[in-house]
């Protein structure tokens, strides 16, 4: 009996062993660190969706040291999580960043003020410090300024521009009137710290309408002339959408799923689960196809940079609806 039973035993290792090798390698390179913003992502590894398309999928964190785009040049993912105006600047640079799915309907940035400093509507910024990302973070600031014709070189009539850090230092200790912040991340954090949602003045790029899209799916053009690479990532953001929609749905146990996958042990429970509340409400209505309406507003608003536009020029083959469209049937 113990004969029989370790050989079914070896059998079934060998097996496994076998499913394993025959599935596909896929590396997602993510924006930033472990966190329900890439909730999607973590759960469609755990319920084992990818696995169902065949594929082994490998999460890499990022962090203010990674550049999404420099690890796919350099051949460590095969796909990142990047914002719009960062891939479509890089592509004028001359890295072909495509969009193959974008995931996030709408945008989550917005500039968090401190009432006190007198900022009540956008025209009160002038003479103010504010914090900026950089990064490829700046871009939908320095356009949104642009449209306001609000110089960024300080003086009375400008603003002058503080680098800040992924943190909220600046507003805490009064270094900047406002600063950037995310709706599902840095503006609660500005709550925790004690700060009373009275006390605050916030202005959403989506409001202001100078929105941009964040969080979309992007490969190197090349790639997509691979049929075998293709069919990977209609496999991987078929899964993908349905990580993501099982997200929307169990935000908490999306919450719990993103913590267990967080090596660094920093993420707390109460703010992942609150992160992945908010998160749910930006990737809400998309099915992960680029709307074209969406992809032609972000143009239009990282165009209208006067005279130093985000970029220069109407892009062309910066995205694609073929991944979708096959993921989607």
């Amino acid at each position: 009996m113990k004969r029989i039973a370790s050989l079914l035993l070896a059998s079934a290792m060998s097996l496994m062993a076998a499913q394993a090798m025959a599935a596909d390698k896929v590396v997602l390179q993510l924006k930033w660190v472990t966190q329900a913003q890439f909730g999607g992502y973590y759960v469609a590894k755990d319920k084992g969706f990818y696995e169902e398309e065949g594929l082994d999928v490998e999460i890499k964190p990022g962090g203010p040291d990674i550049a999404p785009p420099q690890v796919l040049v350099g051949g460590g993912a095969d796909v990142i999580v990047d914002w719009m105006p960062s891939a479509l600047a890089t592509r004028e640079k001359g890295v072909p960043l495509v969009n193959i799915a974008q995931p996030f309907k709408s945008s989550g940035m917005m500039l968090t003020c401190l009432k006190e400093t007198g900022v009540t509507k956008p025209d009160d910024f002038k003479g103010k410090t504010l914090g900026v990302w950089f990064f490829g973070n700046e871009y939908p600031f320095l356009s949104w300024m642009a449209h306001l014709k609000i110089p960024t070189e300080g003086g009375a009539d400008g603003v002058t521009v503080l680098k800040q850090g992924f943190n909220v230092d600046p507003l805490l200790q009064k270094q900047a009137a406002c600063i950037s912040t995310m709706t599902y991340n840095e503006y609660w954090q500005v709550i925790d710290a004690g700060i009373k949602p009275e006390d605050l003045v916030t202005f959403k790029y989506e409001d202001e309408g100078v929105a941009t899209l964040e969080d979309g799916l992007y490969v190197l053009e090349d790639k997509l002339k691979d049929a075998a690479f293709k069919e990977k990532m209609v496999k991987f953001v078929r899964a993908s959408m349905k990580g993501w929609k099982y997200a929307e749905e169990n935000p908490d146990e999306a919450a719990d799923i993103v913590l267990e996958n967080d090596a660094s042990g920093a993420q707390t429970e109460k703010h992942q689960k609150r992160m992945m509340g908010e998160v749910a409400k930006l990737t809400a209505g998309s099915n992960g196809a680029l709307d074209e309406a969406d992809y032609q507003r972000t143009v239009k608003t990282l165009l209208g940079g006067g005279s130093d536009p985000v970029i220069t020029k109407e892009p062309t083959g910066a995205w694609t609806h073929e991944i979708t469209d096959a993921a989607l049937k």
